[in-house]
């Protein structure tokens, strides 16, 4: 799908190339983040995939792997809102549906009116977090203890009213897509979008033949630089096997750099990739369109300034954190907690992967930077 190219034939300034290279690789040799992976293509065409930094924060023998996985966080909800289009596609659901058409246990304390819309777009009202989302946690609790708490929570805002960033909306998500298909949001994008695009190392949760044999996928996962609220967590931080296992919807995706790629590529070529049609290009269209634009309701400092797609979080103007300040006004992507950001522009067919193992949040100081020397970069 991606042509190993020189930087020059990738469209990228040798120079600047070599800068944005030499500076991710500073960041690690001091230590400021244990370990990244990166990936930049234009035109499909790529220098290929750059590792830096170490496999595990301690040890002799702790260099990264050249096969490094790497947890992505909230990058998993555009994958998991491309899982739910392919089912619009298949008139299996609309995005005007009444959530409760599928879970009808979900209308409880008001939320009776809020559809996939409301949820794909972040203007459901629903929290992002529960508030008792340590405690489930701490007790290893599945999926099916987040639907059901989040089916009882109460709303911070009427559905369509305003927008506020939810992680629990696309635990919904991931609720639906498993009611509809007889299947679990995991299998179903196995099927449907991994196995496609030939994303062989990547997976929602870690299934169980990735513990396997004498060298089992699991070590190939890169040891995250835990945050302070995790730090005596040990039966459910990011790199414990709870969490690694769960697949939560809203942020247990485990990728490379190099896979992750071969999505993205895929959605600059409108939803084709060698031949095989993934995604209707309609279904990218709207996907990566200001959904907000015609939600009446909707604030409009937050319709114009901060524009959400379905999944997607659009460039937004005098906003500097994790896509930085030189990419155009088209470009779309994400971010993920655990350092992690995947922007696509589509007027200059490039995008980037930046898979890092330092938590960020809330501002993505080092992929707001990292997003900048790369954007320079190109011709």
């Amino acid at each position: 799908m991606l042509e190993l190219a020189s930087p020059e034939s990738v469209g990228l300034d040798p120079t600047r190339w070599q800068f944005s290279l030499d500076l991710v690789d500073d960041w690690c040799r001091q230590d400021l983040i244990p370990s990244a992976g990166l990936l930049v293509a234009r035109s499909a065409k790529t220098t290929g995939t750059y590792l830096f930094g170490r496999q595990v924060l301690t040890g002799e023998h702790a260099s990264i792997h050249d096969d490094a996985i790497f947890l992505i966080a909230s990058i998993t909800k555009p994958i998991v809102a491309t899982g739910l289009m392919l089912l619009v596609e298949r008139a299996e659901v609309a995005l005007g549906d009444r959530v409760t058409r599928f879970i009808p246990e979900f209308g409880k304390n008001g939320k009776n009116g809020i559809t996939v819309r409301h949820l794909l777009t972040h203007t459901s009202g629903l929290p992002d977090m529960l508030p008792n989302n340590v405690e489930l946690r701490a007790a290893n609790a599945g999926l099916s203890e987040f639907v059901r708490h989040t089916c009882e929570v109460e709303l911070d805002f009427p559905a369509g009213r305003g927008v506020q960033y939810q992680s629990m909306g696309f635990a919904i998500l991931g609720e639906i897509i498993a009611r509809v298909t007889q299947s679990t949001c995991a299998e179903f994008l196995r099927g449907e979008i991994f196995g496609p695009l030939e994303m062989h190392d990547t997976a929602l949760g870690t299934p169980d033949d990735w513990y396997e044999g004498d060298q089992p996928k699991v070590d190939r996962i890169a040891e995250i630089r835990l945050p302070e609220a995790q730090q005596d967590a040990d039966t459910w931080n990011w790199n414990g096997r709870y969490w690694r296992n769960l697949g939560a919807p809203w942020g247990g995706l485990l990728t490379t750099p190099a896979d992750l790629g071969k999505f993205a590529q895929m959605m600059l070529n409108q939803g084709v990739t060698d031949g095989v049609r993934v995604l209707a290009a309609s279904s990218v269209q709207a996907s990566i369109r200001n959904q907000l634009a015609r939600m009446k309701d909707v604030p409009e400092t937050d319709r114009r300034c901060r524009p959400w797609g379905l999944g997607w979080r659009l460039n937004w103007p005098a906003h500097s954190a994790n896509f930085g300040d030189l990419l155009g006004p088209n470009t779309y992507g994400h971010w993920g907690a655990t350092g992690t950001v995947l922007w696509i522009d589509p007027d200059h067919q490039s995008f980037a992967v930046f898979l890092s193992t330092l938590p960020q949040e809330p501002h993505g100081s080092y992929l707001a930077k990292l997003s900048n020397a790369v954007a320079a970069a190109m011709i």
